[in-house]
């Protein structure tokens, strides 16, 4: 079993919970663009690959403490408006989707440096393996 990581500043655990949650919704959009869209395997297993990296990169938080520190109601950056409604084809939603997880990867990068550069490390190794399935699919698109 491993130890859990507690995180060092107050409010840090909501920032990694909604940045891991909008990072793994995002790459399930990319995942399953590549693999019904595009119908390549290869893009598929990446994305995939990727999505499972990062749930065993946060793996090593105290998770459960990560959750619990959840405030749906009282998010005061809840979105209110339904301009996420707007998509004119595949190219948009994905497109949408590959910003949502860079922008996610990124922020959860920046926040792991208060607990390890280490920690930090794997989700810019993370973002890089993104840049390049993006480039990939928006080829095929």
């Amino acid at each position: 079993m491993r130890k859990s990581v507690k995180t060092p500043v107050r409010g840090v655990d909501r920032v990694i919970d909604a940045n891991f949650n909008r990072a793994k919704e995002g790459l399930r959009v990319c995942e399953d663009t590549a693999r019904f869209i595009i119908d390549d395997k290869a893009l598929t297993v990446g994305y995939k690959d990727v999505r499972h990296q990062l749930t065993d990169a946060v793996e090593v938080l105290d998770l459960k403490g990560i959750v619990r520190s959840r405030d749906v109601a009282g998010d005061v950056g809840r979105p209110t408006s339904s301009s996420e409604s707007i998509r004119g084809n595949v190219a948009d939603i994905f497109y949408a989707n590959t910003q949502r997880v860079k922008e996610s990867l990124r922020v959860l990068e920046e926040f792991a440096k208060l607990i390890s550069p280490a920690f930090a490390e794997r989700f810019k190794v993370l973002r890089y393996k993104v840049y390049g399935l993006e480039k990939k699919v928006l080829e095929r698109l």
